[in-house]
């Protein structure tokens, strides 16, 4: 639009013939945006804001009285607040490059103010404590006319031919001769050591080589014998193994065959030797018992005989009596006593019989034949 009027983002826009500006300024600020010029009765400047830089090259004397030549670079800019702005404009509107001439200067000046305070191995050892003072006290200074610092860098401090910096890194400069001639002995040690090393190592590997060699030549040569001999070696090997196939195969056709006697030869003899020793018992236990059956059947018999004519022999006994002369005493009872008696006296005319036969009390008799006769008293005869 004819008459609106926009500054730049590194800019600020000063507008003059109008009222004034902030404090009492001859003329309005404006940044960042844009504003409504009138032709003709306003007038509109630009006043940069972007960042500046100036560069010092001074000849200070230090506290020693030695001069050294110092290098430093400044970088600075307008302030961003209007007063800074307004300040500025003021002073370099006009010739905006005399921004940083005028900024060279201030800082030239505190350079050699405060160099002149401090001594060279101060100043050499010491460069950020040197710009930070040289900021400090140029800052008062700068805001007056609408700069601010952003850095200060000190680029070379040189002392001519006076070589008194040089003289003072000398001592440093012959410790890192002394540490570089250390080093370098240390590494020509090393690398002796280290060559050696190699050497020893080279005569072991060689040594291990030797000796393997003898090993593989020794291991070939056992090689070669045992090829030599393996086919004798083998056969002899392969005969031994028949041999003792064979002393194995007769050993179990032996067992076999005393295995095959024992079934065929002693079992059966052993089986018909128990069955003759069982028939033999049993045929022994057999006649005992028969034996004992007859002579038990010839006792029982003999017995039964003798009990048959034991009536009979008490029957003669009694006849006996007959013609004899006896008194009966006592009665009934003496009759009862005279027929015990006579059944007495058979009695032992039996077992008298008996002992006469030989008949044992155990059992074991001897057979015996009782003939009867029917005109007396039994006649026992020893049987056939």
């Amino acid at each position: 639009m004819f008459g609106y009027r926009v500054p730049a983002p590194d800019q600020a826009m000063l507008i003059s013939g109008g009222k004034r500006g902030l404090s009492g300024a001859p003329f309005r600020v404006v940044t960042g945006h844009g504003t409504f010029v009138f032709p003709v009765f306003r007038k509109v400047r630009f006043l940069t804001l972007a960042m500046c830089e100036a560069e010092v090259a001074e000849t200070c004397v230090t506290r020693q009285g030695i001069a050294l030549t110092v290098r430093a670079v400044i970088a600075f800019k307008v302030g961003n607040d209007g007063e800074s702005i307004v300040n500025a404009g003021q002073r370099f509107l006009s010739d905006q490059d005399q921004m940083s001439v005028l900024t060279g200067r201030i800082f030239a000046g505190h350079l050699r103010a405060i160099i002149g305070s401090m001594t060279v191995e101060e100043i050499v050892t010491e460069r950020q404590k040197l710009a930070t003072e040289v900021l400090d006290t140029s800052k008062a200074e700068m805001a007056k006319i609408g700069l601010t610092v952003d850095s200060l860098q000190i680029q070379s401090i040189d002392d001519g031919d006076t070589g008194y910096i040089s003289a003072m890194s000398a001592p440093h400069r012959a410790a890192i001769q002394r540490q570089a001639q250390i080093a370098q002995a240390q590494a020509t040690q090393a690398s002796v050591e280290a060559e050696q090393q190699s050497a020893r190592r080279q005569a072991e590997y060689a040594r291990e080589t030797a000796v393997v060699r003898a090993q593989y030549s020794a291991e070939v040569d056992r090689a070669q014998a045992e090829a030599a001999q393996a086919g004798p070696l083998a056969q002899a090997h392969a005969q031994q193994e028949v041999l003792d196939a064979q002393t194995e195969l007769a050993q179990r056709a032996a067992l076999l065959r005393q295995q095959q006697l024992v079934a065929e030869v002693v079992k059966p003899a052993e089986a018909e030797a128990e069955r003759i020793r069982v028939l033999a018992l049993a045929e022994a236990e057999r006649m005992k018992i028969q034996a004992e059956a007859a002579a038990s059947y010839d006792r029982v018999a003999l017995d039964r005989m003798l009990i048959d004519q034991l009536p009979q022999i008490v029957k003669e006994a009694a006849g006996g009596l007959a013609g004899a002369n006896v008194n009966v005493l006592n009665g009934a009872d003496g009759l009862g006593e005279i027929a015990a008696g006579l059944v007495s006296q058979g009695l032992t005319i039996l077992d008298s019989v008996r002992r006469g036969l030989g008949t044992p009390q155990d059992g074991a008799t001897t057979p015996t034949r009782v003939a009867p006769d029917s005109s007396g008293p039994a006649e026992v005869e020893p049987g056939r």
